[in-house]
């Protein structure tokens, strides 16, 4: 096998399958965990690779890459933010990621993870004053709330999620860290649950893309009532991060003027589109 790195290693197993010249260009990244290999969405798609997509190129793949399961990315659809992955070669979709000290269980076809919102995850088990009670309104299969109940001393997490395949995740999830006392699940839409954890919240994550915006009134509802922060997830033009941040502070505004918001902090959490950025907006409320 090829010493010139995993690109190397990809072309030599794939062109020693074909027994030809490649026809077109390899995927020059794809994502690599556990034992699985997930590629772009483009990857082997051009016409030149019709006649060769199948089994034995998918097995070519992982050997080349050193992986026992290859999968495809695809488009995120759906209320419940459903992936898009194709399984190409093998037929278990459960992966197990681990990262920053946490492991992260799901079913690849079923639940998304994106691995460039690594920093995010990371600070949001660092933020985390000890004894602070947690809304996690999106909570998914834990991509924040993991984080906080390993790393931080908060007192308590609550996850809102509607997803029953996110929700069965996170269970599982929160066995497998052992922290499944210190988190509450509340299934269904936030927007019901909200009215039992009113009051109760010193921090609330909005971590929905491309808006939050239809549960920001909940969030206000869930602070306790000396106030708190809101961390809002969204999507900005690269070029105008104050402007988006600054008109999400408005909209809270609007909602209850008994408070007062101000803006704490912007991070970028990464390129989500060609002149698009995945921001988050730390908003403290007084």
């Amino acid at each position: 096998m090829s010493d010139g790195g995993p690109h190397g290693r990809l072309a030599e197993s794939v062109s020693e399958y074909l027994g030809i010249n490649l026809p077109d260009s390899l995927p020059r990244k794809w994502e690599k965990f556990s034992d699985v290999v997930l590629l772009p969405s483009d990857a082997f798609t051009s016409r030149d690779w019709a006649e060769f997509r199948g089994q034995g190129l998918w097995q070519a793949v992982a050997d080349g890459l050193g992986a026992a399961r290859v999968g495809q990315i695809g488009e995120i659809t759906g209320d419940y933010r459903e992936s898009g992955v194709r399984m190409l070669l093998g037929d278990n979709d459960w992966v197990v990621r681990r990262e920053s000290g946490v492991d992260y269980g799901y079913s690849m076809t079923k639940c998304m993870f994106s691995a460039g919102n690594v920093n995010e995850r990371r600070r949001m088990g660092e933020v985390v004053s000890p004894n602070e009670v947690v809304v996690d309104m999106f909570s998914g299969i834990g991509y924040y709330s993991l984080p906080v109940l390993i790393h931080s001393e908060a007192a308590h997490v609550h996850c809102c999620e509607w997803n029953p395949e996110a929700i069965d995740a996170l269970k599982w999830n929160l066995d497998r860290n052992g922290v499944r006392e210190n988190c509450t699940i509340h299934e269904g839409d936030n927007r019901l649950s909200s009215g039992i954890l009113k009051g109760i919240a010193d921090r609330v994550i909005l971590g929905l893309l491309p808006t939050s915006e239809g549960s920001f009134g909940s969030s206000i509802e869930i602070l306790r009532g000396s106030g708190g922060t809101i961390h809002v997830h969204g999507l900005s033009k690269a070029d105008s991060h104050n402007e988006w941040s600054e008109e999400v502070v408005r909209k809270f505004r609007r909602l209850d003027t008994g408070y007062d918001f101000e803006i704490s902090d912007i991070i970028r959490v990464k390129s989500y589109a060609p002149k698009w950025d995945h921001l988050v907006v730390d908003i403290r409320v007084n």
